[in-house]
């Protein structure tokens, strides 16, 4: 699944587009590199987001292509 989706439906950006224009930035890295909103997340992949002036480290534990809001927190794990 895409980055960008990704943080879209695990609800760790409320929006695409906002989570495309990060990953552009360079504020969201996989397993300690700067990555495009293209790249494939897969389980166990590390993810540090570097917004709003915080850092936030999550683990990826499952990826799905859609999501309820209380699901939504049982695909990543923070670190």
């Amino acid at each position: 699944m895409r980055l960008d989706k990704f943080l879209k439906v695990s609800r760790l950006i409320k929006r695409r587009t906002v989570a495309n224009e990060a990953c552009d930035a360079g504020r969201v890295s996989v397993n300690g590199r700067a990555a495009k909103a293209s790249h494939d997340v897969k389980e166990g992949d590390v993810l540090l987001l570097r917004l709003g002036g915080r850092e936030l480290s999550v683990e990826v534990v499952s990826v799905r292509e859609t999501a309820t809001r209380a699901d939504a927190g049982a695909m990543y794990r923070e670190i």
